[in-house]
């Protein structure tokens, strides 16, 4: 356990990021959650009005000899839509920007590295914030594993599931 890595990321909704990256081999943990923001410990409720400062983001610990930082960003970046200001979808809203928080210098300039690789593969300028990881906060009980516990509701049909077959397409090879 001591060769694991974490990395903070949100695009949209956590319920979709969370959705895909579980999928990915080399993943050991994945916590839905806020970070990015103001203030200490915000319940949902709270930043679905935005005014938290924070974004709703994963917290990946994974495994580096099975993923690499670069990938895992990599499809990360083309999962969502990272040209899009504080919107995915019918989200909009600060609390679901496109953010990279990184963990470390080079995390960071692995993400910069990967901005240059997938801006060929969009009409419009990448947005995603990248920031330095100060806090997480866990998201409740209920937003954990929400695509899995959840996928006959209508959102997960209709917003998620194309991402899980993208992910299916795009990343055979990654998928545990």
């Amino acid at each position: 356990m001591e060769n694991l890595s974490v990395a903070t990321f949100g695009g949209g909704c956590f319920w979709c990021i969370e959705a895909v990256i579980q999928r990915l081999k080399g993943i050991e943990t994945l916590k839905s959650g806020f970070s990015g923001g103001f203030i200490k410990n915000p319940p949902y409720r709270e930043v679905c009005t935005g005014r938290t400062g924070h974004a709703e983001v994963i917290q990946v610990t994974f495994n580096p000899d099975i993923i690499s930082y670069h990938d895992l960003i990599s499809i990360f970046m083309t999962s969502h839509d990272p040209t899009t200001l504080n919107r995915q979808g019918g989200d909009s809203g600060t609390q679901y920007r496109s953010i990279i928080l990184y963990h470390d210098d080079i995390q960071r300039e692995i993400a910069e590295q990967v901005f240059e690789e997938v801006k060929p593969l969009f009409e419009d300028s990448i947005v995603t914030e990248l920031k330095s990881f100060e806090v997480f906060y866990n998201a409740e009980e209920d937003h954990q594993n929400y695509y899995n516990n959840n996928q006959d509701a209508r959102y997960c049909q209709i917003v998620i599931d194309p991402k899980v077959q993208k992910l299916k397409k795009m990343y055979a090879d990654k998928l545990a």
